[in-house]
């Protein structure tokens, strides 16, 4: 019987246990994640403005502008920041399509950039697998400048909307690097102050893959420096020896480089165009130029080399019986970025994953790679076979680096905490730098991997606003490990002007040509659609 009564009391328990009230009862009510929700909310409002990303995207390639001469496209990118309640401050740093754009209030500011210009003789269709400018000899955006700035500001347009939501403090500081390919913009604006209240900047670059590093990334710094010989013309057949050639000038310093370059560390890039070699053969030139871009892995390094040619110009000067003068185009020290930005971004990264590229992304990639002899093998020995699939690992500093290009906003990088988020909006294994890398810059990879680099912009941004550590481990990081031993020292001065007169001539040249190639929206879906050009094409 006592058995019976226990086993009675079991099964009852057993039951209440399992009724609805005991099991409301009993569990806690799961707690609600604020940064979650706006997580979520805002990968949704990125979505919903993937229209107005290929928009972006395609219209800044169809401009196809050149450094100092973004005009275009810098009313373009304000317009759109202005009727979205940004306010805009325009011409910083005495460069007329540079601007600073701001919205919000009180800390943390978050400056955001990316690139706008593009690179000479590149214009080139999209979505078609061989040589066809649009106007030979023509820009283009054979670099991917135009699909950046779509990045941060569609990023930017849908934090501002979770901040209202949600009463969230902060300021977003919106950018453009004017003239990347000349290194001719940021290290002004630190000049002149514009990042000075700036608590972290987010830059994006486009890439093939989906990643971003800490620390010595292994690219080089430079300085651009334009040399200027001056002598004296006369009858290059009559008296020739009343004459002083500028241009042996330059030919004599060219050749004194040349042979510097057996005593210098295998780590440096030297290379130099002649803008201005005299006027013609019949008359000895009275004028002549040279322009070099001197690149090293460290500060002293760049330093040291750009003295050297100072002296070599020196002494072709006084061979030839010429005065020289030089002037500062551009600068970029070697980059280093910040460790706690770059592992919120990745995880960012990760969540949002590689774009679903479709057969026709596919085809093109395949069809691109063969016709640039894309290497079977990149840098760390993966294989190049279409597009990317996967994320790589989060980086953190080369251990060492046999030199490379440059970007400035390494100077942004050791002044305020930064991080370069590579986005996958064009095709593993391209050139750089070459009219085969416009190629997939207004089609459908573009368009997923810029809405894709947006995504995880905003993820970011929501993290860095809601969790205030990551920007105070990001303050430590860049004070305690980055600058301990290494401080910013600029290569420009307070006297040094941008050279906004650099591509004009290039630009008058073609900008009326260009005209009835931007890109119309009101019309047609896509830049594609527009030039009646069939995703993709692989055979003319």
């Amino acid at each position: 019987m006592k058995r019976f009564v226990k086993f009675r009391a079991i099964a009852c328990l057993l039951v209440l246990a399992c009724s609805p009230f005991f099991i409301a009862f009993g569990q806690k009510k799961k707690a609600v994640d604020p940064v979650e929700q706006m997580k979520t909310k805002v990968l949704s409002l990125v979505q919903s403005k993937e229209k107005n990303v290929q928009e972006m995207v395609d219209m800044v390639f169809s401009f196809g502008e050149l450094g100092f001469q973004e005009f275009e496209t810098s009313k373009y990118l304000t317009d759109i920041l202005e009727k979205n309640g940004f306010k805009v401050d325009k011409g910083v740093s005495g460069i007329p399509t540079a601007w600073m754009a701001t919205w919000g209030s009180g800390s943390p500011v978050i400056a955001l950039g990316s690139d706008i210009d593009c690179i000479p003789k590149a214009s080139q269709k999209p979505g078609v697998a061989f040589r066809a400018p649009m106007i030979d000899g023509a820009p283009g955006h054979g670099e991917g400048h135009n699909s950046g700035q779509a990045v941060i500001i569609y990023a930017a347009i849908a934090v501002k909307q979770i901040m209202e939501e949600n009463n969230i403090q902060g300021t977003l500081v919106i950018w453009p690097g004017v003239a990347e390919e000349l290194v001719a913009s940021k290290a002004w604006y630190i000049r002149d102050g514009f990042f000075k209240k700036v608590d972290a900047c987010i830059f994006t670059h486009v890439s093939s893959d989906f990643s971003s590093n800490y620390g010595d990334n292994g690219m080089n710094g430079l300085v651009s420096v334009q040399f200027d010989f001056e002598g004296d013309a006369a009858h290059a057949a009559g008296s020739p020896w009343r004459g002083k050639s500028a241009l042996d000038a330059v030919e004599l310093m060219d050749i004194g480089w040349n042979f510097k370059r057996e005593h210098l560390k295998p780590t440096q890039r030297s290379h130099y165009v002649i803008p201005d070699g005299g006027d013609q053969p019949n008359v000895v030139p009275s004028k002549a130029n040279v322009w070099y871009y001197f690149r090293e892995r460290t500060y002293e390094d760049i330093l040291k080399n750009f003295k050297s040619g100072i002296k070599i110009a020196e002494g072709a000067a006084m061979m030839t019986d010429t005065k020289m003068s030089y002037k500062l185009l551009g600068t970029a020290w070697p980059g280093h970025f910040n460790k706690p930005i770059a592992e919120a971004m990745y995880k960012n990264i990760q969540r949002v994953g590689m774009p679903k590229w479709s057969e026709d992304d596919e085809t093109l990639a395949l069809a691109v790679q063969k016709l640039l002899e894309a290497p079977a093998k990149d840098n760390y020995g993966k294989p190049i076979h279409g597009m990317k699939k996967t994320v790589d690992s989060l980086k953190g500093s080369v251990e060492f680096s046999w030199g490379g290009g440059s970007d400035d906003i390494a100077d942004i990088s050791w002044n305020v905490p930064t991080i370069v988020l590579r986005y996958p909006a064009n095709i593993h294994g391209t050139k750089g730098h070459h009219w085969g890398d416009a190629i997939a810059m207004a089609t459908p990879i573009a368009h997923k991997g810029t809405l894709a680099g947006a995504k995880v912009t905003a993820l970011t941004l929501i993290d860095m606003l809601y969790n205030k550590k990551i920007i105070d481990d990001a303050k430590t990081y860049f004070s305690q490990v980055q600058t301990k031993d290494q401080k910013y020292i600029p290569f420009i001065s307070e006297k040094d002007p941008a050279p906004i007169h650099l591509n004009k001539e290039i630009m008058d040249q073609y900008r009326d040509r260009m005209k009835p190639f931007y890109y119309d929206p009101t019309k047609y879906g896509t830049y594609l659609e527009q030039l009646g050009i069939k995703y993709p094409t692989l055979t003319k």
